[in-house]
Order: structure tokens, then sequence, then C-alpha cells
């Protein structure tokens, strides 16, 4: 990472990004062509769960290279200013790589499926029809490595101060 004053290092405060954003982006590799996804995901324990159909390009890409490089960043705001180049944004980033599993077992799509709504505010919702886990998929990242980055700007909550 080029600005180390940037870094984030604090297991917390990472865990936090990936527990509390709402968007994954996926890098994926077709051939010699990038592949770019953004997903809703749920993260638990190194790992973040995405639900997708049974059939489609990114599963074709998959099957046939596992490896990814993902990209979570942490409710973005940008800061206007007088002139155009003292605009900014505020942010807090990953840059993560890893494998990606294509799970099929209806108990691990369930499970997934849990941290999936409770990441997203809906605990509660933690049942789900036959019909709807037979049609789909669970695609589960297995993090390797990942960096964590905030700007300049960012402006700590008031419980990190």
């Amino acid at each position: 990472m080029r600005k180390k004053n940037q870094e984030i290092k604090d297991k917390a405060k990472i865990e936090d990004i990936l527990q509390s954003s709402i968007i994954c982006r996926i890098a994926m590799t077709d051939g010699n062509r990038p592949y770019l996804l953004p997903f809703n995901y749920g993260y638990k324990e190194n790992c973040i769960y995405i639900h997708s159909a049974k059939k489609g390009k990114k599963l074709d890409i998959l099957r046939k290279n596992n490896y990814v490089c993902f990209e979570i960043e942490q409710e973005p705001k940008i800061i206007t200013g007088e002139t155009a180049c003292d605009w900014t944004t505020e942010y807090r980033s990953i840059v993560g790589y890893g494998n990606i599993d294509i799970i099929d077992d209806t108990e691990e799509k369930k499970k997934a499926l849990k941290i999936l709504m409770e990441q997203h505010g809906a605990p509660e919702l933690n049942t789900f029809e036959e019909k709807d886990l037979k049609r789909m998929m669970i695609l589960k990242l297995k993090i390797s490595e990942m960096t964590a980055k905030q700007s300049s700007s960012y402006i700590k909550p008031k419980e990190e101060n």
C-alpha cells in the first residue's frame, strides 16, 4: 500500500467494515479478460457469502478459475470544496483475494442465507422455502488475504474518538 498512513491494521475496524457494508464487488478472470460484478453479501468468520442462480456466466467462469479479487467500501461520502480539486471522498475500503466454492448443499445454503439476512438487518427472516433453495446456489468466498484503507479525510464515528 502506497499511503501507509491510511492503512487500517486494527482487526476490529476491518471486521466492522466487512460486517456493516452491503455491496461486495468481485473480479473474476474470463480467459484473458476481467469480469466484475457487484453483489449484496453476508460475512462471517473470514468468508463472504453470496446467493446466486444455478446457471450463468459467473458460474461458468468460476468453475474454470475460482481465484478472485474482491472490493468492499463502507459508506463512501463525497466531501465538497470551493474548487473542483478541493473535492474528495471520505471512505473506508477493503481489497482482498480468495477462492470461491460453489455450494449446493441445502443445509449450507440455509446457513449462508441466515448470515446474509443478519447482515442486512433481518435476522428474524430465517426460514426458506425448499423450492427457493433448489433453484439457487451459494458462492462462498474464503478470504486468503486483504488490506484495508481509509481516506485521510475519514471522520471517525464518536465511539472511535
